[in-house]
């Protein structure tokens, strides 16, 4: 069995990195960290980061997994396109059952992933081309059950998963901290993460000492998808509506940023969920810097882009070594000339 330290050196940079980018919407708004409770739910702008953020960090989740086998998952937006398609549809049908539209939600998310991870597992695709097709064709097929519109509905119930509060904060971010804890609890206290991180670091002597890789594979890319469907029918319940040009546009890469900014390697075998989600919220409070600032939002990209890679290049190992190694000459050198001075 195995633990999750909370004091691990790798939390540090994200962390600090967080801190500033918060400490900087402070400045910019004094109110920033108020918070209000009314009418039986909590307010205010860090909880709109943390709303906001919630289904980049269900794909972040299933992200991480993948990604640590070696792996990578294009295709989530797309699922999370196809799936609001189904669900927008079904609501609109006789059916009246709230807990089958769920569940068809996320039988769509595991046929995706099963068959993501049947071409990279068991036929040996590439896994950026085998999640490419699906990221493709995933869009045609939700325009294709939307009939090319944009497909609303009137649900009160169903639309709660988006809007509604439980315990006083918003649906989205209940759903994501419990699908989170479920994640971690799998994936730390039992064999499961070792498997998986076995997985991508050898699989070759993985599966020489009996883990079974290819299943441990394929399992990931069927949790991908299951995180993906919860995030398309929040995004659905959101809106009210399946829009399959849009629904969960490019929001895969920022998936898969937010897991390298939480420090796993994308050759596989290192990954860290609660890093992972606090790489999604730096993310999230940088979008919310740049929107709060006043900046022309033809500029939102390249900031956030240099701000990313410069987090980026603070957590490489190269990076940090040579910058010991200046100042260890530097240190030598100096140490060099007072010994010079007094002989």
């Amino acid at each position: 069995m195995r633990t999750i330290q909370l004091f691990d050196s790798r939390f540090l940079l994200p962390v600090v990195a967080l801190a500033l980018i918060l400490l900087t919407n402070l400045i910019l708004s004094p109110e920033f960290f108020h918070l209000e409770f009314k009418d039986g739910r909590l307010y205010g702008s860090l909880v709109d980061v943390l709303n906001r953020s919630a289904p980049c960090a269900l794909l972040a989740i299933g992200m991480s997994l993948v990604i640590a086998t070696g792996g990578i998952d294009l295709s989530v937006g797309a699922v999370i396109a196809i799936t609001g398609a189904v669900c927008a549809n079904l609501l609109n049908s006789s059916i009246d059952s709230i807990s089958l539209i769920v569940l068809a939600g996320l039988f769509v998310g595991v046929v995706a992933g099963a068959v993501n991870g049947g071409l990279v597992s068991f036929f040996g695709i590439q896994p950026i081309v085998a999640t490419l097709v699906l990221m493709v064709a995933g869009r045609g097929i939700a325009q294709l059950i939307n009939d090319g519109q944009i497909v609303t509905f009137q649900n009160p119930a169903f639309a709660s998963i988006g809007v509604g509060s439980i315990f006083g904060l918003p649906s989205p971010v209940v759903i994501t901290l419990g699908i989170f804890l479920l994640a971690q609890a799998f994936v730390r206290l039992t064999a499961m993460g070792l498997f998986i991180e076995a997985s991508g670091c050898n699989p070759k002597a993985s599966s020489y000492i009996g883990i079974p890789v290819r299943t441990i594979k394929w399992s990931v890319y069927v949790m991908s998808g299951l995180c993906a469907a919860v995030a398309g029918m929040i995004i659905t319940a959101d809106i009210h509506g399946a829009d399959a040009n849009n629904a969960g546009l490019w929001l895969e890469l920022d998936a898969i940023l937010a897991v390298v900014l939480g420090g796993a390697s994308l050759a596989g075998g290192r990954f860290s969920l609660p890093l992972t989600l606090i790489g999604v919220l730096i993310i999230q409070a940088m979008t919310t810097t740049i929107i709060m600032s006043g900046i022309d939002p033809k500029f939102n990209l390249l900031i956030k882009s240099l701000i990313i890679v410069t987090v980026l290049l603070l957590q490489s190992p190269i990076l940090r070594g040579q910058i010991r190694g200046f100042f260890a000459r530097k240190h030598k050198a100096e140490n060099s000339a007072v010994v010079e001075s007094q002989s």
